[in-house]
């Protein structure tokens, strides 16, 4: 059986990986974008603090994966993938070329989710979804930090990833304002009461935080950058930083006919509507229109996949019990976290 696999993030390695243990009679190959190597994500929020971070949130060079019997096409998209003949088309630097299939995992993951008002500055902010996009960052700093001035940046989103992205540029040296449009911090995840903790703790790193602020859009000015408000511009800033949530990567799946919603829509059985295709990880919708964007029900996912498609269960995933946590540093929620 040769098992294709979409994605190199912690949903499609770990699955991978489980499957080379658990039937070493498979073939697998992993076709990723990506060229680094299989890093962890939620280290990216943390990148500002930390000097190694490019070397350390590389869990696993993309050589020993092949080494250990997966092959890995690097730097590649996949043009398309035609379910009559189970083959997939894919694009590299060496040209294109046509991978078979018995089974295969889309594992895509995320983009960072950019609102409508923000499309047409893209030029004039930056994400965080990445090692990419961190390794900009980290240059764009490098160069703010080389004139002996502070940095100053504007961060635009109080959930999850805008808060911990705050809290590590504050642990770095750095000055900010964070923007949220709504009236308390990480309402999706947190209580009221756990919400005003994470302000104070957020203000005690002297971040200024700018609640039921609706940013419109953004302006350059010189070389500082500006955030429209609804009845105001606040300027000044060595750049903006949009952390506005994540957007499932449903591209590949509808245009080959999978049924897709916010993610791609998988049923008990982790499949799509093609039963020779499964999805999992964050880009994976079940039918209670959940999405699992956390890292334990994500490996649980994999590791559950590898094991069915070996043979050793025939019943349904079911998501585990788990406690996601801000990585916001000196805060710590005291109530479980919503989900």
């Amino acid at each position: 059986m040769h098992v294709v696999i979409i994605g190199s993030g912690i949903a499609g390695i770990t699955f991978a990986e489980e499957l080379r243990k658990l039937a070493p009679e498979c073939r697998i190959s992993v076709v990723t974008q990506e060229g680094h190597g299989y890093y962890s994500r939620p280290m990216l929020s943390h990148g500002f603090s930390r000097d190694d971070i490019e070397t350390k949130i590389i869990l696993k060079p993309f050589d020993a994966l092949h080494d250990a019997g997966i092959a890995i096409y690097r730097e590649t998209s996949v043009l398309t993938l035609n379910r009559d003949d189970k083959t997939i088309v894919c694009r590299n630097s060496s040209g294109e070329f046509t991978l078979n299939y018995d089974k295969a995992v889309l594992a895509p993951g995320s983009d960072a989710l950019i609102p409508p008002p923000f499309q047409a500055s893209r030029d004039l902010f930056f994400v965080v979804n990445s090692l990419d996009d961190l390794i900009e960052l980290r240059r764009h700093r490098e160069k703010i930090v080389e004139t002996s001035a502070k940095p100053l940046w504007a961060v635009i989103g109080g959930g999850l990833i805008g808060c911990e992205v705050a809290s590590d540029l504050a642990k770095a040296g750095d000055r900010m304002v964070l923007f949220h449009a709504l009236a308390r911090l990480m309402e999706r995840q947190l209580i009221e009461e756990d919400s005003a903790t994470l302000l104070q703790v957020l203000q005690g790193h002297g971040i200024e935080v700018r609640l039921n602020a609706s940013v419109q859009g953004f302006e350059k000015i010189g070389s500082l950058y500006a955030v429209k408000l609804q009845d105001e511009t606040a300027s000044g800033f060595h750049g903006v930083i949009v952390a506005c949530g994540f957007k499932p990567r449903t591209e590949l799946a509808r245009r080959i006919g999978l049924n897709a919603n916010r993610g791609i829509l998988v049923d008990e059985f982790l499949r799509t509507n093609d039963p020779d295709i499964h999805a999992i990880g964050d880009a994976a919708e079940f039918v209670d229109g959940r999405l699992y964007a956390y890292i334990m029900p994500i490996r649980h996912q994999a590791f559950w996949l590898a094991r069915f498609l070996a043979g050793q269960t025939n019943e349904p995933w079911q998501p585990p019990d788990f406690k996601p946590r801000a990585k916001v540093h000196g805060f710590n929620a005291v109530h479980p976290y919503i989900f």
